[in-house]
């Protein structure tokens, strides 16, 4: 008895390790999810629309992306030509926030915008890097009406902008963001229930010697038992 016992229990561990594996790949995946980077999402953009593209930073900040706005990042005592070079250089995707006050303004922002189109020109064919967003009807700088942009005042205008930085993200194996503006999160798949693996049945040949009659002889495997009359 006390080897049958053994053999159960070493069965019963086996049958443990067997349904855990689906847990430990959901484990696995949620980790490597977890180890992407965050979408890096610069935002150009005039002094006149900060207020809209501060909504927009926190938007995307709670989709799970790591945009960057000059108001937000910049801290005092920096050079801030420097860190906003440095951001282009560094950011997955420019976000162009377009205005009437935008298009029409001289000064840094024109200069942002062709450093932006710079960047773009290196990228391989079929990438997504620029994105002209639309924060009201406006015209297109000339330079840039080549690329598709997007209105975010429209009804869809928020659901086409993620649709179009999940596909960058996916380019740059970046995390993917939620399209509602929640926290991502990483679905776990529940573990599969698995029905016990049945053993079997025993191969172990007993050799009577003797008369046995009147005797009864019970055969059994696991504590099922085969009754025979």
């Amino acid at each position: 008895m006390s080897l049958m016992g053994s053999r159960y229990q070493t069965g019963k561990t086996r049958f443990l390790f067997v349904q855990s594996i689906p847990y430990f790949l959901s484990l696995a995946y949620n980790l490597n999810m977890t180890s992407l980077k965050r979408l890096k999402v610069f935002l150009c953009h005039s002094s006149g629309d900060k207020a809209q593209v501060k909504q927009l930073y926190d938007f995307l900040s709670k989709s799970g992306a790591a945009p960057w706005l000059d108001s937000e990042e910049l801290l005092p005592g920096q050079d801030w030509n420097l860190e906003i070079n440095k951001a282009l250089d560094d950011s997955d995707v420019i976000l162009l926030c377009l205005s009437k006050k935008s298009v029409d303004k001289e000064g840094y922002v024109q200069k942002e915008i062709r450093l932006a189109l710079d960047r773009a020109l290196e990228m391989p064919d079929g990438r997504i890097f620029l994105i002209p967003a639309r924060l009201e009807e406006c015209e297109l700088p000339y330079k840039i009406r080549t690329y598709q942009w997007v209105d975010v005042f429209a009804p869809n205008g928020m659901d086409r902008l993620m649709k179009s930085l999940n596909l960058r993200a996916g380019q740059v194996k970046a995390q993917t963001l939620s399209l509602d503006g929640s926290p991502p999160v990483v679905q776990k798949s529940e573990p599969k229930k698995q029905s016990k693996p049945r053993r079997a049945a025993s191969t172990t040949t007993i050799n009577i010697h003797g008369s046995m009659t009147g005797s009864n002889i019970v055969v059994g495997d696991n504590n099922d038992v085969n009754n025979e009359s």
